[in-house]
């Protein structure tokens, strides 16, 4: 499976492009499991710390359970997410999601975007957007708001992906198609969720596209569309993984030591978010460099984890503030 030239062509027209099927629910489910598993590890502490009874919601579904902890306390919500998620959104890194991240089908269609020389992104994210969790809804913003200046040209390929059928309901994507053409809108901080968002004055004209996605399809963005997705109105967890891949051209921070990281160096000689470690997905040259084992895939997450690296940023003016001055 690859895109095809139809779907390549709406990539580069609007920014865009949902191809369903990529991932069956037999390729799902380890990653799925994996998740559960840190919700069990994590009941198991609350238990011991006096937080949590003797109900862990064990039989409920996968696409219901997390929403259970919210409903009976949401500081218990917020506690498992934030297990789930670790730094970021970025902390889950066992076996599954090496597996998922290197997925053959998906892979494919990456190589029809940018090339056979793929580096899997630094950014990647896991997010159960639940019932009730006050962090659940994202502003609209693009991915390059978040990376480095001198990659705003390059192509960073953001894949969104639904471990659980995604509609309108329970926070789907939305995105406004060919307003990448326009380059990097002015993002400001202390957004919904203290995420970075574009000023609604500001967001371009087009009118936005609902992304109702079946589980396992991937929605497939640029770096420069702008995107949202809203509140949770039902009793589903809208559970998601976003990836991002780029070419190996484009600056990244394989083999760099994190420890040895110089704040003050050029910027463009800096990845496009040095804060957390990029690795090579796909190297037909030179197979060795591919990261297939865990062990080594972990262990460049936690180099990043114990060396915090922060990149110099671009300066936007807070949110509040910039409104309240117009």
């Amino acid at each position: 499976m690859s895109l095809t030239t139809t779907e390549q062509q709406q990539f580069h027209d609007l920014g865009y492009v949902v191809k369903e099927g990529i991932y069956t629910q037999a390729d799902l489910q380890p990653l799925k499991d994996g998740l559960t598993q840190v919700i069990d590890d994590t009941c198991a502490t609350l238990q011991d710390e006096g937080l949590l009874g003797a109900e862990t919601f064990a039989d409920a579904p996968f696409e219901t359970r997390l929403g259970q902890f919210f409903k009976l306390d949401e500081a218990l919500g917020d506690r498992i997410i934030g297990q789930i998620m670790g730094m970021g959104g970025g902390g889950y890194k066992e076996r599954a999601m090496l597996d998922f991240l290197r997925h053959p089908l998906l892979i494919s269609c990456i190589e029809s975007l940018v090339g056979p020389d793929i580096i899997g992104s630094s950014v990647y994210r896991v997010r159960p957007k639940a019932p009730g969790y006050s962090r659940g809804a994202v502003p609209w913003h693009q991915d390059s708001g978040y990376f480095m200046p001198h990659c705003d040209e390059g192509l960073i390929v953001t894949c969104w992906i639904p471990l659980v059928d995604a509609t309108a309901q329970n926070g789907c994507m939305h995105v406004i198609p060919q307003a990448h053409n326009s380059g990097i809108y002015r993002h400001y901080t202390g957004g919904q969720g203290g995420y970075l968002e574009i000023a609604p004055e500001d967001l371009p004209a087009p009118a936005p596209v609902v992304c109702e996605m079946g589980a396992g399809a991937v929605l497939f963005m640029t770096n420069r569309t702008p995107h949202a997705s809203f509140e949770n109105t039902t009793d589903i967890v809208r559970w998601s993984v976003d990836l991002r891949y780029q070419d190996a051209v484009l600056p990244n921070n394989v083999d760099e030591d994190p420890a040895a990281f110089d704040p003050e160096r050029d910027p463009v000689t800096m990845a496009c978010y040095p804060g957390e470690g990029d690795f090579v997905i796909q190297d037909p040259q030179h197979p060795e460099r591919e990261i297939t084992d865990v062990n080594r895939f972990q262990q460049i997450r936690r180099n990043y984890e114990e060396h915090r690296v922060r990149s110099p940023g671009r300066g936007w003016t807070p949110f509040a503030s910039e409104r309240g001055a117009k």
